[in-house]
């Protein structure tokens, strides 16, 4: 199992912020070869489960996610989103944090937890310098806008 943390400081209100981190069905603009299909009605909440499916062909696979804790930042208080993943190849979890930063910014925290079924732990150094730099540029792109 590998554990990562991204931190970003943006010249965005918290709640712009919030809204373009958990925007699910943009998680598939930023991340490559990656559909995201929200499988229960809007608006998110704890309970909200979707699906990031990636690859190509016979080599994609299904990650399935559950929000298991919703609290959109308010005032001065920051927000907090935690996935549990249970897909049949990609597990863990993974928190979104965004809260009042210096500046009128907004600070974001993005930590996870990944492990993929089948893959020997040796891997972990490789899968960790992966997934930071895949969900980095993706981090990246959703506080964009783009």
């Amino acid at each position: 199992m590998v554990f990562f943390q991204l931190e970003r400081t943006v010249p965005l209100s918290p709640d712009d912020a919030w809204r373009r981190l958990t925007k699910w069905s943009r998680h598939g603009d930023a991340v490559p070869l990656t559909h995201i299909a929200v499988l229960t009605p809007a608006p998110t909440r704890e309970g909200t489960v979707f699906e990031a499916r990636s690859g190509l062909g016979p080599f994609a696979f299904a990650d399935r996610m559950e929000v298991t804790v919703w609290q959109p930042p308010s005032d001065d208080e920051p927000g907090l989103c935690r996935l549990e993943k249970r897909g049949r190849v990609v597990l863990g979890w993974a928190e979104i944090e965004v809260r009042p930063g210096p500046g009128g910014r907004a600070r974001v925290l993005w930590r996870e937890e990944i492990r993929l079924r089948f893959l020997p732990s040796f891997f972990d150094p490789l899968l960790g310098a992966c997934a930071r730099s895949v969900f980095g540029r993706a981090v990246n792109r959703l506080l964009r806008g783009r």
